[in-house]
Order: structure tokens, then C-alpha cells, then sequence
């Protein structure tokens, strides 16, 4: 699934990707998503950060594969046959990025209001609240908006394992 980046806004609000993970709802803006692929094979990158430990190979350019599981400390979990990788293209530290992360299960895509998202709680999070942009208020229940630079930032100064403990 490749999504157009210059789609219009539905009348719900801006276009989000929803996906699973360990059973939460989580969205991220449409408009960077640039596709959805079955799991495919990765490599580990032996001495770089866990949150971004492995690569795969995207149409001949090789991207790092995300495990947005540790950033919400979650329990590693196997690929399952709903399972995908979300391929985005983002700006972190004022350049853009592409990277894959894998889902357990890609929902939909769908607008969210604005109105509809608040400020993670001070109280009661079991995440770590700076990875939360904002929760939206969907039916009866709520989906996390990840903050992709708060996640992922402190990766790219990150010296790989090996050349820290040369320093």
C-alpha cells in the first residue's frame, strides 16, 4: 500500500495510519507513510542501538528497522501472519529519514480531529510519556500518537556500542 502525500484531509481531520501493537492502537500522519510491506528477511547490525538493531533492504536502499516495542517497553514479540512493516520517510534532526518499524496488524486509515487529542496524563502512563505526542479519543477507547523525533533523535547521536567504549 502506498499512501499520496497529497490526498486531502478527510472530514474527520488529518489522515492517520492505525496499527497494533501488543493489542494498542497507535496512528501515525499518512502522509509519511510510504508503504506497507509483508515481513521480509532483516539483518542485525551487530553494536547499534537495540531500538534500531536490524536493516532490511527497501527497493535497493537499505533502511534501519525499527522496534517501536522498546520505546513503549513492551515484551519483544515473533512476527505473526497479520504482522507488517510500515516503511516512513520522517524528519528527525532536521533531515529526512526513512526507516521501517513492524506492526502486529495494520488497521486503517482514518482521519483524527484535532479536537479529539489531549496531552498524555502526568499520572497513570506506563510509558515513557515523552514518547507520546498525544492520545485521541476514538469511540470508547484511545489511540497513541507516537513522537517519532523524542524516539528516535537520541538514536542518531548515539555512537554505536563499540566506538563508546573505545572513547
Amino acid at each position: 500500500m502506498t499512501t499520496n502525500p497529497t490526498s486531502e484531509k478527510s472530514e474527520d481531520g488529518e489522515e492517520f495510519l492505525h496499527f497494533e501493537l501488543q493489542g494498542e492502537v497507535f496512528a501515525l500522519e499518512a502522509m509519511i507513510v510510504r508503504e506497507i510491506l509483508d515481513v521480509v528477511t532483516s539483518t542485525t547490525v551487530p553494536g547499534a542501538p537495540a531500538m534500531v538493531s536490524d536493516v532490511v533492504n527497501f527497493r535497493g536502499k537499505i533502511i534501519p528497522l525499527a522496534d517501536l516495542r522498546l520505546a513503549f517497553d513492551m515484551e519483544p514479540a515473533e512476527a505473526t501472519i497479520d504482522s507488517r512493516i510500515v516503511v516512513i520517510e520522517t524528519e528527525l534532526d532536521e533531515e529526512q529519514h526513512w526507516l521501517g518499524f513492524r506492526a502486529d496488524k495494520v488497521l486503517e486509515v482514518a482521519g483524527i480531529a484535532e479536537s479529539s487529542c489531549e496531552e498524555p496524563p502526568m499520572v497513570g502512563m506506563r510509558w515513557n510519556r515523552k514518547h507520546v505526542r498525544c492520545l485521541a479519543r476514538r469511540g470508547d477507547g484511545v489511540i497513541v500518537i507516537p513522537d517519532l523525533p523524542a524516539i528516535f533523535e537520541p538514536t542518531l547521536r548515539s555512537p554505536p556500542s563499540g566506538m563508546a567504549a573505545a572513547a
